[in-house]
C-alpha cells in the first residue's frame, strides 16, 4: 500500500466505548424508545422512578421485539406470549406455566446495556467493561444537569469511519460547507492550527475562529473557539464570546456498517441566541444535509475498496484517529492503561 493510504483494517466501531444515543427529552416517564445501534435491536425505557435503562429488545422466548409489547413504568410485557421483564433484564412472569410448575421465571435474563444520562443527553456502553472505559465526556463551561437548547440527529448512509473521518475534515469545507450564510465557494485560506493531545483524543487550542466563517460574527469582535476530538467519535466546539459560550456536542452513532447517525446537541448561554434558535436549526439541519450528502456519494466510491491516501497535514486529524483507535483496542485487549499516541504540534493547511 502507498505509505499513509487506509488499507480498510480496522474499520469496525470500538466496542468497549460510550456512544452518543439521544436527548434525555426524548425519553419520557414510563416511556419506551426502540433503537437500532451496532448493528443491535436496543429497547430504552424509563422507569417510574425517572431512571433510564436499555434492554436486548428481542423476547427470548420466540424472538419477539419487546418494544411490540406495554410498559407500564416497572415492567415491559411481550406482546406475544405476555412474558415480563423487570428493568434489570430478569423475567418476572411466564404466564403459560400451569401452576406448581417448578420452572422459575428469573433463570431466564434480557440482555443489558449500561446507559448514562449526562447534561440531558442519554449514553449507552456496548463493551463489557464499563468502569475501564474511557468516561462520558463533560461539556467544558456547563452545569452537568444542563439540557440542550437545540438538538437534531439525522441517518447518515456511509461507513462509520468514513463518517469519523469528515468529521474531523478541515479541508472539505471550501467545497462542501458553502452558502450565502455561511462562506462563498472558493473561499479558501491559509490556515495554522495548533493542536495538543488530550484525554482519549486531540484539541485543537483556543483561537479566534477565521474570518470566512460568516455566522461566527454575529456572536462580537471577541470571540474564541476550541475544538476537542475525544474517541470513539465525539466532537465537542467550545465558543466563548465575551462572558458567554455556545458549545456543541456532535456526535456518530453507527446503526449498522452502512448507516450512521449524527447528532448534535447544542447549549448556550447568550438570551439572544435563544430569540434566533429557529434560524440555528435551519443552520443546523444544512450543514448536517452538506456533510451527510458527502459521506452518502463518497460510499459509492468505498464500496469498490477504494483506499483512501491521506495526504500532508490536512489529512493528519484522519491519520491520529486510526492511531488512536488503534491504540484504544490494544490496550482494551492487553488490559493496560490507554497511551495517547498524538503529540503537540501545529498543522498547516488550506481550508
Amino acid at each position: 500500500m502507498t505509505p499513509g493510504s487506509d488499507d480498510q483494517a480496522g474499520n469496525a466501531p470500538l466496542r468497549e466505548m460510550w456512544y452518543y444515543a439521544f436527548p434525555s427529552a426524548r425519553l419520557k416517564p414510563g416511556g419506551t424508545l426502540a433503537r437500532l445501534y451496532l448493528d443491535e435491536p436496543v429497547l430504552f425505557g424509563r422507569d417510574r422512578g425517572g431512571r433510564p435503562f436499555a434492554l436486548r429488545d428481542i423476547c427470548p422466548h420466540r424472538g419477539m421485539p419487546l418494544h411490540y409489547g406495554r410498559f407500564d413504568g416497572g415492567e415491559i410485557e411481550c406482546a406475544y406470549h405476555g412474558w415480563r421483564f423487570e428493568a434489570g433484564g430478569v423475567c418476572t412472569a411466564i404466564p403459560s406455566l400451569a401452576a406448581g410448575d417448578p420452572f422459575e421465571p428469573g433463570r431466564i435474563r434480557v440482555k443489558t446495556y449500561p446507559v448514562q444520562e449526562l447534561q440531558g443527553n442519554v449514553w449507552i456502553f456496548f463493551g463489557d467493561e464499563p468502569d475501564a472505559a474511557a468516561p462520558v465526556p463533560v461539556l467544558p463551561g456547563l452545569d452537568e444537569r444542563r439540557r440542550p437548547d437545540l438538538t437534531y440527529s439525522v441517518r447518515v448512509a456511509g461507513s462509520f469511519d468514513a463518517a469519523v473521518f469528515n468529521l474531523v475534515d478541515p479541508t472539505h469545507n471550501p467545497f462542501i460547507h458553502t452558502s450565502w450564510w455561511w462562506r462563498r465557494r472558493g473561499a479558501i485560506r491559509d490556515k495554522a492550527k495548533a493542536f495538543a493531545p488530550s484525554d482519549y483524543g486531540f484539541t485543537m487550542l483556543p483561537h479566534t475562529p477565521s474570518a470566512n466563517y460568516a455566522p461566527y460574527k454575529l456572536l462580537g469582535h471577541e470571540v474564541e473557539t476550541e475544538i476537542i476530538f475525544r474517541l470513539p467519535s465525539t466532537r465537542i466546539e467550545h465558543l466563548r464570546f465575551g462572558k458567554h459560550c455556545l458549545v456543541t456536542l456532535n456526535t456518530l452513532t453507527p446503526i449498522d456498517a452502512n448507516t450512521v447517525e449524527e447528532s448534535y446537541a447544542i447549549y448556550w448561554t447568550a438570551p439572544l441566541l435563544s430569540a434566533l434558535k429557529p434560524l440555528g436549526r435551519v443552520i443546523v439541519r444544512a450543514f448536517a444535509a452538506q456533510d451527510g450528502g458527502a459521506v452518502a456519494m463518497q460510499s459509492e466510491g468505498l464500496k469498490y475498496r477504494a483506499p483512501m491516501l491521506l495526504i500532508g497535514d490536512g489529512d493528519t486529524q484522519a491519520k491520529w484517529y486510526r492511531r488512536l483507535k488503534r491504540e484504544y483496542a490494544r490496550a482494551c485487549a492487553e488490559r493496560r492503561a490507554f497511551v495517547n499516541p498524538v503529540k503537540a504540534r501545529v498543522l498547516r493547511f488550506r481550508s
